[in-house]
């Protein structure tokens, strides 16, 4: 009997709500739990001469089926980036951006590792790859370190969640250093990172201006997701990026070394200082960043 791959990919989402899968792990399942009907589909193709060739195929056919639009009400939905994850739910964009940025309550093992990430848990992952893949230096900023002596919502959107600085003269020989100190100020770019559990449709316009928001005074600005859900959602980023030249990171917890530049800045060649004098005086983590600035400039000196 042949495999009914439509109903088969549905009905294994289905059966696995809100569990995000790749379309090789679909099909690899497939073909542990489907053997005869398998090996029959491989015995009527000449192309398919082993299993990983038969793997294949049903990879890319179940790549194809997901790829295009689908029943209304189906509710199969998708990530951004490599590799693509689809998944079943009931949940609205917006209950899927509330989950995500609410306190994690679950003791549960079998709760997806995908779901259990929350935002605080991504800065020293993202410290640690931007670090080791941009060669930049980065800090938390803790808006609840601000003094807040503007009233309620007086600092909204005005603090990232994090800055870095690069060091363009790393490897430079010392004379070089000591000779830039003296002759020019161009030794650093400053980098400036909002961070979200999810971007989907319902939150990407808000989540880009807060990054437009509080990246004005940095040289580079980025937003960066743990999950980026649905194509017309990256289309918007890239829309909204042609306007204001923020950037945008996909960053992936559990594999960093899978997480994706999809969108690089645009580089503003002027640090607005008037901003950072207003950051660094009303919150301390600021204050620092730019103690850590100021000493690399003056000395070389890597900062710690």
């Amino acid at each position: 009997m042949a495999i009914n791959l439509k109903s088969t990919v549905m009905t294994f989402l289905r059966d696995r709500p809100d569990e995000k899968f790749t379309t090789r792990q679909i099909a690899d399942w497939i073909f542990a739990h489907y053997p005869a009907e398998c090996q029959a589909k491989k015995q009527k193709s000449l192309a398919l001469k082993t299993d990983e060739d038969l793997v294949r195929q049903l990879t890319a056919e179940i790549s194809s089926l997901l790829g295009k639009p689908l029943e209304k009400g189906l509710d199969i939905k998708s990530t951004e980036g490599r590799p693509r994850k689809y998944y079943f739910t009931h949940k609205s964009d917006e209950d899927e951006v509330a989950l995500a940025e609410a306190p994690s309550t679950s003791t549960d093992a079998s709760t997806p590792q995908s779901t259990a990430w929350k935002e605080a848990d991504l800065y020293p992952l993202l410290i640690n790859y931007l670090r080791d893949e941009l060669k930049i230096h980065a800090w938390r900023v803790d808006e609840k370190s601000s003094s807040n002596k503007r009233g309620p919502g007086g600092n909204k959107w005005l603090y990232p969640d994090m800055v870095a600085m690069e060091d363009l003269s790393e490897g430079w020989d010392r004379e070089i250093k000591d000779c830039v100190l003296h002759y020019s100020d161009k030794k650093t770019r400053l980098w400036s990172f909002e961070v979200k559990r999810l971007i989907n449709r319902s939150n990407v316009r808000e989540t880009y201006f807060q990054a437009v928001s509080n990246s004005s005074w940095a040289n580079f600005g980025y937003l960066v997701a743990a999950e980026i859900q649905g194509k017309d959602t990256l289309e918007e980023l890239r829309l909204l990026f042609g306007l204001h030249g923020i950037g945008v990171i996909q960053f992936d917890p559990e594999n960093v070394a899978d997480s994706q530049l999809l969108i690089p800045a645009q580089e503003k060649t002027k640090i607005d200082w008037n901003t950072c004098n207003r950051l660094a005086t009303e919150n301390k983590d600021f204050m620092e960043f730019i103690r850590k600035v100021r000493r690399f400039c003056q000395t070389g000196d890597q900062p710690k």
